[in-house]
Parts: structure tokens; sequence; C-alpha cells
């Protein structure tokens, strides 16, 4: 899969003296989504405003395409449709009229079928001729993503396009955001919402402190950072873990009658403190159980744990 936006060796430091990104490397493949992660304040918008062109970085190179950011402005952003935070949208205009100028602002002519059927995904065609004051303020979040739309960009991005709408929307949006990939646009999103992330992104990477401390693939980030649980209920309730079961670092609960095992995935079925080797280890101790269930960390789990760890 080819590269769509390169970001290379990137810092930016405000005139107050406040470093906002450290040396941020990333590669945005072409037709993906991509989930950025990171508490309020980690660099997120920064780095965005800094692709679009809003921002200028202190250090570092950005392409779009091809395109530097800086050197071939014009072509880069054109490139690109962003979903702000905030809903800056001027009020006393009609929703038709909004987008219709954003897509003149891009030099792009008029395409009243190409604004019509964005409308229309977006669940706004009836409201085209209502001024934008009168709209509910889903519909107004929903009127910037069809802004952002309004002049066939082949990137877009979200920064927390779905805060403050209700959980119908947000799978409304979701929905929009699956068929604009399928069609060839990348989305890069950036969220407060992980499980938006664990359901849509391909790779997720993950900002703190203005770096970049992880990138990978969805799947493989939780295959190697997530951890599972084994619960076993057992018969009869220990009143502490016996010595021949120690080497397995489990947890009593349930007033002693459930034990809790934490494992890597990886080495579920490893030698020696393997899922098998604590099924031994029971069975020798005496020790029976009528049931057992596993659960798995969630990107939000593994997330947590990042930040926790600095990595």
């Amino acid at each position: 899969m080819s590269v769509i936006i390169d970001v290379a060796n990137l810092s930016k430091t405000y005139a107050s003296g406040f470093r906002a990104l450290r040396a941020v490397n990333l590669q945005i493949r072409q037709g993906e989504i991509f989930a950025l992660l990171g508490p309020n304040g980690a660099g997120k918008t920064t780095l965005i405003s800094i692709i679009c062109g809003i921002v200028r970085p202190s250090e570092g190179k950005v392409t779009v395409a091809g395109h530097d950011i800086i050197r071939d402005y014009r072509t880069a952003r054109s490139l690109i449709g962003l979903v702000p935070q905030e809903l800056t949208t001027d009020a006393f205009e009609s929703a038709w009229t909004t987008v219709s100028l954003s897509r003149g602002l891009f030099g792009k002519a008029p395409n009243p079928a190409h604004l019509e059927k964005v409308l229309r995904e977006l669940s706004l065609w009836d409201k085209k001729d209502n001024r934008i004051i009168t709209l509910s303020g889903g519909m107004k979040r929903r009127l910037l993503i069809a802004k952002a739309l309004s002049h066939e960009p082949q990137i877009l991005f979200l920064d927390e396009p779905t805060a403050g709408v209700d959980v119908e929307l947000r799978r409304e949006m979701w929905g929009l955001v699956r068929r604009l990939r399928s069609s060839g646009v990348t989305i890069i999103l950036t969220t407060h919402y992980i499980e938006e992330a664990e359901e849509m992104a391909d790779r997720v990477g993950v900002i703190n402190n203005g770096e970049i401390i992880v990138v990978e693939d969805k799947a493989e980030l939780m295959r190697k950072l997530g951890r599972k649980q084994l619960t076993l209920q057992l018969r009869q309730p220990l009143g502490e873990i016996p010595p021949a079961l120690q080497r397995h670092r489990l947890e009593l609960a349930n007033q002693g009658s459930e034990l809790i095992y934490t494992y890597d995935s990886r080495a579920a079925h490893g030698e020696g403190d393997g899922i098998v080797a604590l099924l031994d280890d029971l069975t020798a101790a005496g020790i029976g159980f009528k049931d057992l269930h596993t659960t798995q960390s969630s990107l939000e789990d593994i997330f947590v744990g990042l930040l926790r760890s600095g990595r």
C-alpha cells in the first residue's frame, strides 16, 4: 500500500516556548483508516493543523501525495478535507450555500449533483435551504463533514468528529466513514471514544507529550500488547493460593471462589507459565473448578497502559 502522507522529523515550538511536537515521524497509507489517540494536550490537533497547512512547523517536512505542504501548498491542501473540532460556520447562511462556497474556495467547478449526494448521505438534504443557526448540534457537526467533502478530497481528517453527538448519529457517521474508505478516501481520525478506533481503524497511533509512542496495525497492537484473563470458578473456595501454584501469579477473587490468571496471549500455550501448565498444577494440587471463561484487553486498556508506561 502506497504512502499518501509522509511526516519526517516534525517539531513545533510556539512563541511561548511550549514544544507541542517533538521529532514526529509518521506515514499514513493510502486508503486506510488511521486512528490517532492521545490525551488532551498530547499534540493531536497541532499535528493535524500542520499537515493541513494551518500551522507552520518549526522543523521537519510533510508531504501529501508527494507535494510539500509549504512549497506546494495549494496542491497539497486541495487533496485534504478537514473536519475541525469546533463548529465554525456562518450561522446565517443556508446549508447549501456553505457547501457550495467551500467547493468554490478550492477552485472546483460547480457540481450540484456531488453536493446533493454528500448532503443526502449525511441526512441533510431536507435541510439544505435552512439557515445554519436553526440546525441542531448534530446537524451542524454533519454539515462540517459535508463542507470537508465538498471539493472531493482524497484525504479526510476528522478531529473528534462525534464529540457531542448521540449514539445513533455516531453509528451513522461510522457508516459514512466506512463508505468513504471503500471509495478510496484515506481517513485520519482523532477521537476520545476509543471504541471508535477499535471498531473502525486499520492502524492506530498513540501520541503523548508531542511524541509518537507507538504506531501499529490495530489487530497486531492488540495481539502484542493485549492481555487475557482466565477466570476459574472453583468447586471449593480457597483461603489462600497454595505454594504449588505461586509461580503462576494468580489472584483470588469473589471471596476465594475464583482464581484469576492473567497472561500474554502469545504465551497462552507456552511451556512453564501457560494455561496447560496451570491446569496440570491445579489437578496435581487437587483443586477442582466447575467453570471457566476468558476476557481480553480492549484497545482502551492498551492505550491507558501505554500512557502509564511512557512508551
